[in-house]
């Protein structure tokens, strides 16, 4: 009875065996005919040199050989393995990869030997999609990243990090690089979860700047001013002329001083609210009249002609007055200060359309010497200016425009800046019309 069984045993794993082997038979045929058909028809046409389609037949066909002769269960070569399972496996699950998925930061995670067994959306999108499998040297940009990750595989210890990624364009980004337990009792992998702090590093230096630029504004006039005084303490005391001179310095100082001051405190201002949306009905006609009549006096005396064009029918626009008053006054004040040599300054109102949406365009135009076009882009900036020794000489802070720009985002308007070398400068803004109801 034994032997019955025994017999009919191996008569199954015969039968199994002889499955198998036709079943690896079938598919190893089919393998190494597609791939003679393939390669023979790349020799034939050109498409692949006549030697090279031939070998790279053999060497398919040695792989398939291999799978053929290989004894027990076959598993398939695995050429561009599935992101989703492997990483489930290791992870613990789809559920767990679901939730990786879903965070906005980028996470990796690296295996023992340093090859990459998952990404999420968001690290996919930072080192492609082709990552996985791949070892961290070639997907990762940063050699401090590479080595943190190489040291947590090697000692375990938990490291975070900072480093910049220079191309195409630099991004800082903030690593967190740890070890962590996989499913498996003797699996560990490496977590790397990646931050950009590119956006926090610019508002840093540009508060430090801020501060820099600010206190170099402020220490020239109070030097000039602690100057006078010891002067006209000393020597210059009885000395009528000579103090009537100094008196007149410092009274120019302490303007600017007064003007800065006053920059600065309107900019701090308008930031602080610029995330609120006014809502009142402004007739900018009127702001732009009021604005060209409180400078004709300084118009008057630089010999320059103001004039303001708006058709009668100009629709109000939605904003602040008080603000919007400000921007025609710091773009018209400009204008008089570095456009004066043109002798005529044009303040023109038109309705327009943006994105299909009615607005105004409120264009303040010098001819005067005009600007170079690598000065464009950053004239918005804190405290710059293309000649800053005539900019302080004429009375300038360097805050005017960025006060105009942040007072346009607030009205959710656009400021746009056209110049050329000796044919004066134009400053456009778009604001919103009042909604009709």
């Amino acid at each position: 009875m034994a032997a019955t069984e025994e017999g009919g045993s191996r008569f199954s794993r015969g039968r199994a065996h002889l499955r198998d082997f036709a079943a690896r038979w079938t598919g190893t045929r089919t393998f190494v005919v597609s791939s003679a058909i393939l390669f023979l028809s790349l020799g034939v046409t050109g498409a692949l040199h006549p030697v090279a389609a031939i070998l790279s037949f053999f060497f398919l066909a040695g792989i398939s050989g291999a799978r053929f002769m290989a004894v027990g269960e076959t598993a398939p070569i695995r050429i561009g393995l599935s992101r989703n399972d492997e990483s489930a496996a290791a992870l613990g699950g789809g559920a767990a990869v679901a939730l990786l998925d879903r965070l906005p930061d980028p996470v990796l995670v690296v295996d023992g030997s340093g090859r990459v067994i998952y990404a999420n959306g968001a690290g996919e999108m930072l080192v492609g999609k082709g990552a996985f499998g791949r070892h961290v040297v070639t997907v990762l940009r940063s050699a401090p990243l590479v080595e943190a990750v190489n040291g947590v595989i090697g000692d375990g210890e938990t490291r975070t990090i900072e480093y910049a990624v220079p191309v195409p364009v630099q991004r800082n980004y903030s690593a967190f690089v740890s070890s962590v337990q996989g499913v498996a009792p003797a699996s560990k992998y490496v977590l790397v979860l990646l931050r950009d702090v590119t956006e926090s590093r610019r508002i840093e230096a540009m508060r430090a700047d801020f501060v820099a630029f600010a206190s170099h504004e402020l220490k020239t006039p109070l030097a000039s001013l602690s100057g006078f005084i010891d002067t006209l303490r000393g020597h210059a005391k009885e000395d009528p002329e000579a103090r009537d001179k100094f008196l007149a310095i410092m009274a120019d100082q302490a303007t600017r001083m007064r003007r800065l001051i006053e920059d600065l405190l309107s900019l701090s201002r308008i930031e602080l609210r610029e995330h609120v949306r006014p809502s009142d009905a402004v007739d900018l006609i009127g702001v732009a009249n009021d604005i060209a009549d409180g400078l004709k006096p300084l118009a008057d005396q630089y010999d320059v002609a103001i004039g303001v064009t708006a058709p009668a029918s100009l629709p109000k626009v939605l904003g602040d007055r008080d603000e919007l008053a400000q921007v025609v006054q710091n773009l018209a004040d400009n204008a008089l200060r570095y456009g004066r040599a043109g002798k005529r300054i044009d303040i023109s109102l038109s309705p327009d359309e943006k994105g299909g949406k009615p607005v105004v365009r409120l264009t303040v135009r010098d001819h005067g010497p005009g600007i170079a076009k690598e000065h464009i882009p950053r004239l918005t900036e804190r405290f710059y200016r293309v000649d800053a020794a005539a900019s302080r000489a004429r009375g300038g802070t360097g805050l005017g425009l960025a006060i105009v720009k942040h007072i346009v985002n607030r009205h959710e308007g656009t400021l746009s800046i056209e110049s050329e070398l000796g044919h004066g400068a134009a400053f456009s803004v778009l604001l919103p019309v009042v909604p009709q109801s």
